[in-house]
């Protein structure tokens, strides 16, 4: 065995301080393995195996950072509070973009003289019993509550990616506009109000989220979502489309070609769809998230398409998805 592997509890990659001591290692030793990169310090009282820390990914880190908040404080905290904003949306893997690590709680009050440590974000309100749930065996806030919570610090395009993964999960849109209405005049509010009125639960990621945030703001003609065409290889369907143009707008993000087949298989497939639906007349703009922060060429270049005259005339073998 790895000697700066010895000690360490098998099957495991958090543990407490007072764990690792009952292993046989001492402060000297768990110092010298964080020195090595066997060790992770996670936050105070709290280690984590090195490669396997290394190897999440950010939105697996940030879970894993309320775990081992959890995992940390089991023994040093009485409880009482509730993971919410960002880390309820983390436990409840919705999807982020622009977030910071921070652990947020919670709690009904704030007693004099209670510290939460680094990287601990404690809110006070009192929560009503709908409006917590639980996640993994840890408390958080409810699905609409955690949304409200984050909407109320974040920007738009922040919230309308969250709004739009929340309503794909069933969030319940009528209680996210009572909640609205009741926040009148508060900071923040204006984001939560925008999401609510661009939500669409068709998106499937927070990239098909920002590009149908940036083409409703530069003012370019909606398109249909998630619109099925059928070619002689079957039918596929397109992020975005413009059927009276033949024109399809598809947002490449990694995860499309990484997450569940081998990527040269992806993108074999992808590639022989694009050239059926070309055949049938179709132009294509692929579009990646470098694109969606050069607005004045994102926006040249699809208008440019759209104001293309179709290839041919006929119906369109296609139906809404």
């Amino acid at each position: 065995m790895n000697q700066s592997l010895a000690g360490l509890p098998a099957g495991k990659n958090l543990w407490r301080t007072e764990q690792l001591l009952q292993r046989g290692l001492n402060s000297r030793a768990i110092a010298k393995r964080v020195q090595g990169g066997t060790l992770v310090r996670v936050r105070r009282g709290c280690y984590a195996r090195g490669e396997w820390w290394t190897d999440l990914s950010s939105s697996a880190r940030r879970r894993q950072l309320i775990y081992a908040h959890a995992h940390g404080t089991r023994t040093t905290s009485a409880g009482g509070f509730v993971y919410s904003h960002t880390s309820g949306a983390s436990l409840q893997s919705l999807h982020l973009w622009g977030v910071d690590d921070m652990v947020h709680l919670t709690q009904a009050g704030c007693p004099s003289g209670v510290s939460h440590g680094r990287g601990v974000v404690a809110h006070t309100r009192r929560l009503s019993s709908r409006e917590v749930t639980f996640v993994n065996n840890l408390p958080c806030t409810s699905l609409e509550r955690t949304v409200v919570d984050c909407c109320l610090m974040f920007n738009v395009r922040q919230s309308v990616i969250l709004m739009d993964h929340a309503a794909r999960l069933g969030a319940d849109l009528h209680l996210l506009r009572d909640y609205c209405t009741r926040l009148a005049g508060r900071n923040g509010v204006m984001a939560l109000r925008r999401a609510l009125e661009l939500v669409d639960a068709r998106s499937e990621s927070a990239g098909e989220s920002l590009t149908r945030e940036l083409i409703h703001r530069l003012r370019i003609p909606a398109p249909e979502l998630q619109y099925v065409v059928r070619t002689p290889l079957g039918e596929h369907r397109l992020d975005f489309a413009w059927p009276a143009q033949r024109v399809a707008l598809e947002f490449d993000g990694k995860t499309k070609y990484f997450d569940y087949r081998p990527t040269s298989e992806v993108v074999y497939q992808e590639r022989r769809r694009e050239k059926a639906l070309m055949e049938q007349g179709w132009i294509f703009v692929r579009v990646e998230w470098k694109d969606l922060f050069r607005e004045q060429e994102f926006k040249y270049r699809l208008l440019r398409v759209l104001d293309t005259p179709p290839r041919f005339d006929g119906s369109l073998p296609a139906r809404r998805c």
